[in-house]
């Protein structure tokens, strides 16, 4: 479904390359902080996460994010959504994931799969949408948009996509879903902007 997917051992890193892009990394030595610099890492550390937060990845790669996010936090679980089952097998073969517990992962298109946690009223305290980095403006525009409904009272959603796409018209779509929002790049030579938008708590009752 993906295309080609290579796993490249260079140097001391691992890449996941699919159809040429490097979708995911893992350090062969275990040294994690090179990849500080890149935007896996900069997503989970863009807002404070809760100490026990439920998640949701939308697109797996090979996990690069879940091992990062073990370095935060303890998360309650893990959601994930990945339309190729072949990128979900590499993940655990090649990048680490077979030792994990407690991943929920949903093989099917990202869009049906969230309308189904929609339909559900599942929400997490921390989406990240990494699947329409390089899609149609509109199809990525609406993905984006089915992401942050799954994003519950106070949690956190963070977008990645390509600076030449649509962060800016998905801010002004998802403003009045969240308390704060903004576009981060990942540094000035990287092609990565990241949306980044905070919902409000729920409100407590004065009378409760």
């Amino acid at each position: 479904m993906s295309g080609l997917i290579r796993v490249v051992d260079r140097g001391r890193e691992r890449r996941l390359v699919v159809e040429g892009s490097v979708l995911s990394v893992l350090p062969r030595d275990g040294d994690w902080r090179p990849v500080r610099r890149e935007y896996w890492w900069q997503a989970l550390a863009a807002m404070e996460l809760p100490r026990r937060p439920s998640v949701l990845f939308v697109g797996l790669g090979g996990g690069t994010q879940i091992h990062l996010l073990r370095q935060l936090a303890r998360p309650r679980w893990i959601t994930v959504i990945e339309r190729d089952p072949w990128i979900v097998r590499v993940a655990h073969k090649w990048f680490g994931l077979a030792p994990i517990g407690g991943l929920e992962i949903l093989c099917a298109e990202a869009d049906v799969a969230a309308a189904s946690l929609a339909r559900a009223r599942r929400r997490f305290d921390f989406v990240m949408e990494d699947a329409a980095y390089g899609d149609a403006p509109e199809s990525a525009l609406r993905l984006g948009q089915m992401a942050a409904s799954l994003v519950g009272p106070g949690g956190v959603l963070v977008v990645n996509r390509h600076q030449r796409g649509d962060a800016r018209a998905l801010v002004a779509a998802l403003a009045p879903c969240f308390e704060t929002i903004s576009v981060r790049c990942v540094r000035r030579e990287a092609e990565n902007l990241l949306v980044c938008g905070r919902r409000a708590p729920r409100r407590r009752d004065p009378a409760g």
